[in-house]
Formats: structure tokens, C-alpha cells, sequence
């Protein structure tokens, strides 16, 4: 309870107040930037962070590189962000899974509301639960149905535990009230292989990975947890469609700058990212790719957001016995 508290009031500690930029931060920044992406090339922070370095890039007339340290669930990348200089120089892209580990591993190698100052939050993700064609399921009632006369029998892969697979996974089963075993492996493109070879029943994966192998006959989509049926899938219904009532789960990405950071740099972030997400190449391009850009917000709001998830995931991990597998 201790440690709750003291996250949820570290989060909500500092306000962050739009202001003039000083001179010496209008001279930020005078060397290259670096943005650490806690999962592997390829994987949707990973074409976030690329999509923006690009536009930093541009704008700021610095080398802007994206730093990949997979592992751990994302755990590795978001240490090195935390220990890394408060300057300016460093950022990463923290998601929906950080809000959950540390109630299910009680333990993470830093503090995910005081090691961290939130930028912007830049996108929502939704997914496509998937299954293999070997699974007879064309629904997610099928699905249900076929869980329920096979209790236990039925597996859900993702990239480990407290993944956004894992997370949305394990919300399915318990709204459906079915027997399904989390099977979580190494990273998302693992568990997609998984997937692929009939090892795992089922599967959430995002739209990006979804999409083309389902247009690929290679794997078969049953529903999509986005409010609305997605244009990519247009005959794919919604969860809701589907007569899973209450399922609302939607991942996030933003970015966050190492504890101490001055807020003025802090600022300069916000603004130039709120720009660039405001492009309408760049809010195509994160359309096409099943991201949904989000509405401009200020450190504060994503402060707020953080606070939010840490809220959900603790309840969560405590009334639904959530464990690491």
C-alpha cells in the first residue's frame, strides 16, 4: 500500500506549465539525441520512435538515433532511460506494459512514476485477436465455445508476461469466463512464430503484424478490440459485435525523459512532438499501421494517463490473481 501511494503520488506531484522558452534552451539541442525503444526492430514503439526521429531529425537539425535494448519485457530499455543523464539527450517510449509491472513482478529494477518525467502520450493501438487455421474458430463466439468444451486445452501466446498480448489476453478470458493458458515468450515476433506453426490457439495481435498475414490466408482473424470495425479488416467484427460486453482496451506509446529533467527541454519535447503528430503524412502513415494518433496533450495529461493505468493494472493484478507465468 506504501508503494502504491507513493507511486500513484509521485506521478501526480509535479505540473508542468507551458512557458516561454529560455535562451539557453532555445539553443537544445547541440548534439545528437538518442530514443531507447525497450523492444525489438519492428515492433510498434519501434516504428513510432523511427517515425518521429525522422521528424526531430529534420527539425532540429541533430542526428536523432533509436536505440533498441529488448528484454525483460521492456524492462532493460526503460532502465537505461532511467539512469541515463537528465539532459535532454535521452528519451525512450514507454507503453501500456510499465503500468503493469511492477504490481506483477512487485519488483522492477527502477520506479516507473519517480525515475520518469512523461512527455506526451503520441498514439493508441488497437488489436486483432487471431488464431491459426488449424483452430476451427471463424468468431470469437466460436472461440468461446470451443474453450468452454475444451477447458484448459486452449492457449493465448504473447510476448511475455505483462505484455499488451498478455494484458488484453487474460481480460478476454476473464470477461468470456474461459479456461485459457497464457503461453508468453521471449518478444511479440516470437509469439507471432508460435502462432504461425499452430503451437499457440489464439492470439492479440496488433493491426500491423495482423493485417498482412491475415490477408495472407496465413492466419485468421475472429474480432478486433478497436470501438469500430477497422478499415483494414472491414469484415472483422468489433468485440462488442462479437457479445464480449465491457472489453475496452486500447495500448498507448509515449515518450519520457529521464527524472530531472529541466522542464523548459521537458516543454520543448511536448511541443515539437504535439507538431509532428499533427501531420497529416504522419497521422496516414500511423493509420495504415492500425495506430490512431492522439489528441495533442501536455506533460501534465500524460502524467495524469500514467497515474490512470497504475491505478487499473494494481486493481487488476490484485482482484484477478494475475501472475507471472
Amino acid at each position: 500500500m506504501i508503494q502504491r501511494r507513493r507511486i500513484l503520488g509521485a506521478l501526480g506531484a509535479a505540473p508542468f506549465a507551458a512557458a516561454t522558452l529560455p535562451a539557453w534552451a532555445q539553443g537544445y539541442p547541440a548534439r545528437p539525441i538518442k530514443i531507447v525503444v525497450p523492444l525489438p526492430p519492428g515492433s510498434p514503439p519501434d516504428v513510432l520512435a523511427r517515425l518521429v526521429a525522422e521528424r526531430l531529425q529534420d527539425a532540429w537539425k541533430q542526428p536523432v538515433i533509436v536505440d533498441n535494448r529488448p528484454g525483460a519485457t521492456g524492462m532493460i530499455g526503460m532502465d537505461a532511460v532511467a539512469k541515463a543523464a537528465p539532459d535532454g539527450y535521452t528519451v525512450g517510449v514507454m507503453f501500456l506494459t510499465h503500468t503493469v509491472l511492477p504490481a506483477l513482478f512487485g519488483k522492477v529494477p527502477y520506479d516507473t512514476s519517480a525515475d520518469f518525467v512523461p512527455i506526451a502520450n503520441l498514439v493508441w493501438l488497437y488489436n486483432v485477436l487471431v488464431v491459426p487455421p488449424s483452430v476451427p474458430a471463424r468468431s470469437a463466439n466460436e472461440l468461446v465455445e470451443l474453450a468452454r468444451t475444451q477447458p484448459g486445452k486452449l492457449t493465448y501466446g504473447s510476448g511475455g508476461n505483462g505484455s499488451p498480448a498478455h494484458l488484453i489476453g487474460e481480460s478476454f478470458r476473464q470477461l468470456a469466463k474461459v479456461d485459457m493458458l497464457h503461453v508468453p515468450f521471449k518478444g511479440p515476433s516470437e509469439a507471432v512464430q508460435a502462432l504461425l506453426g499452430g503451437y499457440v490457439s489464439a492470439m492479440f495481435a496488433t493491426t500491423s503484424v495482423a493485417v498482412p498475414l491475415v490477408n495472407a490466408g496465413k492466419l485468421r482473424a475472429v474480432a478486433v478490440t478497436s470501438p469500430a470495425r477497422l478499415p483494414a479488416l472491414p469484415s472483422v467484427p468489433t468485440m462488442a459485435e462479437s457479445g464480449i460486453a465491457g472489453f475496452d482496451m486500447k495500448e498507448w506509446e509515449g515518450i519520457v525523459a529521464p527524472a530531472g529533467t529541466p522542464r523548459d527541454i521537458i516543454a520543448k519535447w511536448n511541443q515539437e512532438l504535439t507538431r509532428i503528430m499533427q501531420l497529416p503524412q504522419i497521422r496516414d502513415k500511423l493509420s495504415e499501421l492500425g495506430m490512431e494518433a492522439a489528441a495533442p496533450n501536455s506533460p501534465d495529461q500524460f502524467t495524469t494517463l500514467m497515474r490512470s493505468e497504475l491505478q487499473r493494472w494494481t486493481q487488476f493484478v490484485k482482484t484477478s490473481g494475475l501472475k507471472a507465468d
